[in-house]
């Protein structure tokens, strides 16, 4: 008998007739033989909607009543999939995010897990129970409820599944599995059978929607199998393990990603200690900064440029023009319309032709590449928004990836 946590998120059971085919697939689960712990997130768009009535009634919003409000989806979904379930002669029993055992910090809005302790997950097993659990929820060491921020649920069935010693934690979604690129930009985009921790982390930190990457993160910390599937039918989807397939694609995925901006801060001193100060008050305001590039000085004089979240952006500008004298910056650039687009492939360490392969492909599409950065598998290029698709669109041609890894040509 397998153990399987098994996440259905807010398409899965976004009306009556969905709730009640999770149901059957849960019946069809135990009709085989298997035990099974669901965690579900709220129906459909039912969290904006519970957002857009805070908004109405509050201009403060208090972090602690936040998370009373957006947790109740999860709440209301667990028990009316539990419903479901007994409707189908199957005893189950629903549970929010603190009496299935997850403790959290005190942070409001983006939690993280401090531990769990599923006894009562464990105790309705042990009585023949399927228990539902609430997604994206917890209690804070204060004894407040506590929400671990979108894409939360998958976070709750990973750590769920670690702690309860699953066989694997199906993550099921309203796509087939993780794709060589995002298939609605690209027809011929496959569906990868198996991927690795490392791999699938670069993707969901490069534009890769789902699964979220914090869930990946703990998989990959935790050695916990996950398997990314569709809600809506049985066909495998794509296995996410340690280890990659013998048969290691040079070049597994391509993504991009739209919610970025690019802030150039001009003429700084080119003197030690300006980089130190710059990105210590970006810190200091909690400004997210990812890629970074500093231009070769010319006269005592260079430019920084880095690239950061949009919603950002305003208060990464107050912060640097707040400290322009001591940088010695002569402006404080913002540039709204870039986008990046990545490589992720761990075959790449070996194979030294990627990045030409890359460049090539670019120019040859009169695509001017504007910023870029690296990892041991992932190159990624900051180009112009209005290009991207075609990005995307060209690099996955050039790298074959519609075929399988063993058809495709040497880059």
């Amino acid at each position: 008998m397998a153990l399987y946590v098994q996440k259905f998120g807010g398409t899965s059971v976004g009306d009556p007739d969905r709730i009640r085919e999770v149901a059957d697939h849960v019946a069809r689960c135990r009709k085989r033989g298997d035990e099974v712990v669901l965690v579900v997130s709220a129906m459909g768009k039912e969290t904006d909607e519970l957002l857009r009535l805070a908004e109405q009634v509050s201009t403060s919003k208090p972090g602690r009543e936040m998370d009373m409000l957006i947790t109740g989806g999860e709440r209301k979904a667990c028990a009316l999939v539990s419903m479901a379930l007994h409707d189908r002669g199957i005893e189950s029993a629903s549970f929010t995010g603190s009496q299935a055992g997850f403790k959290t910090d005190t942070t409001h809005r983006n939690a993280k897990i401090l531990d769990v302790n599923p006894y009562r997950i464990r105790e309705a097993l042990d009585a023949g129970k399927v228990p539902v659990v609430g997604g994206s929820q917890g209690v804070s060491s204060d004894n407040d409820v506590t929400f671990f921020g979108r894409g939360g649920s998958d976070t709750t069935a990973v750590a769920l599944a670690h702690a309860l010693g699953a066989d694997a934690c199906e993550l099921y979604t309203d796509v087939p599995g993780v794709f060589t690129t995002d298939p609605r930009l690209v027809p011929d985009a496959r569906k990868m059978d198996h991927i690795s921790f490392d791999e699938l982390l670069e993707m969901t930190a490069t534009g890769c929607p789902k699964p979220a990457m914090r869930s990946v993160e703990l998989a990959r910390s935790h050695g916990v199998t996950l398997h990314v599937r569709s809600a809506f039918s049985w066909v495998p989807g794509t296995w996410v393990t340690e280890e990659a397939p013998m048969e290691r694609a040079i070049i597994s995925a391509i993504t991009h990603d739209t919610s970025e901006a690019k802030m150039t801060v001009s003429g700084v001193s080119d003197r030690p200690g300006v980089a130190a100060l710059l990105f210590r008050r970006l810190a200091d305001a909690e400004v997210n900064v990812d890629m970074i590039v500093q231009n070769v000085s010319a006269e005592g004089r260079t430019d920084i440029s880095f690239t950061l979240p949009h919603e950002q952006v305003a208060v990464a500008a107050s912060a640097v023009t707040s400290i322009t004298d001591e940088l010695g910056a002569d402006a404080v650039i913002t540039d709204d319309d870039i986008a990046r687009v990545s490589l992720i492939g761990a075959g790449m360490q070996t194979n030294p032709g990627v990045a030409a392969t890359m460049f090539e492909t670019m120019s040859a599409h009169g695509i001017n590449i504007e910023m870029i950065s690296t990892s041991a598998i992932r190159i990624s290029c900051v180009v112009r928004e209005a290009q991207a698709e075609d990005a995307v669109a060209a690099l996955h041609a050039a790298y074959e990836l519609d075929k399988a890894p063993e058809d495709r040509i040497d880059v």
